[in-house]
């Protein structure tokens, strides 16, 4: 049976994602700063505006609010750039 469709309604969302069997994804303050610039960038691409979030050792919280409905592509945006950062 396929998934369900992603949400891609405009409007606000909080999204929560956090490391594979709650594995620390941000190691040092260097990790926290490049995924905030990540997600500064991601903002002004898919024009998301971030109202708000946390940022913890494992997984992350944010309160955004979407004009269109382009929210998985954000996601993927974030994800994919903090992965590569991650992985090198």
């Amino acid at each position: 049976m396929p998934r369900k469709p992603r949400i891609e309604l405009a409007g606000y969302h909080h999204i929560i994602n956090r490391g594979v069997n709650q594995s620390v994804v941000f190691v040092d303050g260097d990790d926290y700063e490049m995924f905030l610039k990540i997600v500064c960038k991601a903002c002004r691409v898919y024009g998301v505006v971030l109202h708000d979030y946390c940022l913890m050792s494992n997984h992350f919280h944010l309160l955004v609010e979407t004009k269109r409905e382009n929210l998985s592509s954000f996601m993927k945006q974030i994800n994919a750039n903090y992965a590569i950062y991650a992985n090198t």
